[in-house]
């Protein structure tokens, strides 16, 4: 099993050393600002929804496993706010962006 893998770490090695690298392809290439924008709001809209997600979720859990402790109840609360509020900036991301582009003027 130790010689297989051995076996496999030289065959990467040596494959890797004779690659060349191109150095004229461009991997990351928009055609326009507004493109870059578009992607902006896209991956701002991602994160906070997948961030107010875990807050929900956190909240739910909390919520549940309090047994009616005030204290837990409070922070499930909590939770559930920041939730809400992660959710609401995902729904005005595209309002920033259109805010942005007014600024750059694309």
């Amino acid at each position: 099993m130790v010689v297989v893998a051995e076996a496999a770490s030289l065959v990467l090695l040596l494959s890797a050393s004779t690659a060349q690298a191109d150095t004229t392809t461009v991997l990351a290439l928009a055609g326009s600002v507004t493109d870059v924008l578009n992607n902006v709001r896209n991956w701002i809209m991602g994160v906070l929804a997948g961030l107010a997600t875990v807050f929900l979720s956190i909240g739910g859990v909390r919520y549940v496993m309090g047994g009616g402790d005030p204290g837990e109840i409070e922070k499930a609360k909590t939770a559930f706010k920041a939730a809400g509020i992660g959710y609401g900036l995902a729904a005005l991301a595209p309002l920033v962006v259109t805010v942005l582009q007014g600024i750059v003027g694309a």
